[in-house]
């Protein structure tokens, strides 16, 4: 579960929590908030997600900005950072929101360059998310999952998977959300986000400030089976089987119109039993 002050005493009430997720920009290094502290020394990872970078711009990554993230990871004991592929300002103008790409390869020779930027500057691994687009750009060169693997395969960056940007982006472009999964470069995968989103004027809104959808929920089934590969039909020289593809965790955003915790709790129930990890709650 992604960690925001006003969730903060669930977050930290879930027995046995792997991990969770703060916002970056919502961290103080030098004094982060006790219940994140506490999670820390209890031994939860806790990895600071970017929203403000701008990997994706056209000028180069603000140092400061950077630094800053470095130093939430130290500061919280992180495994890894991630932030967005996307670009949030231009021109000196902050657009208030995340913005797609275009995918273009000059738009890729900036994101390579900004991302290689910001690794220099990190003391752990980057994970990039690639957000749920309400539009495309014109003139595409390359499609989403050939755009991204390229991308990957240039910074040695991991992935940062939303299941519910994969259904919204499907959804809006009328695709199908499992063939855009078996194009994805799967086994960089370091973690995955699920959300809820609105139907509004024709287009699916990753809001995550609404129950995740069923069609979300069977996806991550779609998405774990890729990790599960058949039983193997001979042993190693050694007697051993092959062992499977780790699962990736799973973690639930929410950021705003909070509901009751019974339901946060459901909602959670029904991401381990899609993806067939224990419950948490």
């Amino acid at each position: 579960m992604g960690w925001r002050p006003e969730i903060a005493g669930f977050v930290g009430a879930l027995p046995g929590l792997r991990f969770t997720e703060v916002i970056a920009e919502s961290v103080h290094p030098a004094q982060p908030a006790p219940d994140l502290l506490e999670l820390r020394d209890r031994g939860a990872a806790i990895v600071p997600h970017g929203v403000k970078l701008s990997l994706g711009g056209a000028e180069p990554v603000d140092a400061g900005r950077v630094a800053h993230l470095a130093a939430c990871a130290e500061s919280l004991r992180s495994p890894l950072v991630s932030e967005h592929v996307a670009f949030v300002r231009a021109g000196g103008i902050e657009a208030g929101h995340l913005l797609p790409v275009p995918r273009t390869r000059a738009a890729l020779d900036a994101l390579t360059a900004n991302i290689r930027r910001t690794q220099d500057e990190l003391p752990v691994p980057l994970a990039v998310e690639p957000i749920a687009a309400l539009f495309d750009w014109p003139d595409a060169e390359y499609t989403e999952a050939d755009f991204l693997t390229e991308l990957l395969e240039r910074t040695g960056a991991l992935l940062l998977l939303d299941v519910a940007n994969v259904y919204a982006n499907a959804r809006n472009r009328g695709e199908d959300p499992v063939a855009l999964l078996d194009r994805l470069p799967l086994e960089r995968v370091a973690y995955c986000h699920v959300a809820g989103g609105s139907e509004e004027g024709g287009r699916y809104h990753d809001t995550h400030a609404a129950a995740v959808p069923s069609e979300v929920v069977d996806l991550i089934g779609e998405l774990c089976a890729r990790y599960r590969p058949p039983a193997p039909t001979h042993r190693r020289p050694t007697g051993e089987l092959r062992s499977a593809p780790r699962l990736p965790g799973f973690l639930l955003e929410r950021d705003g119109r909070y509901p009751p915790a019974a339901e946060l709790r459901a909602e959670l129930d029904a991401i381990a039993a899609a993806s067939g990890l224990p419950a948490i709650t």
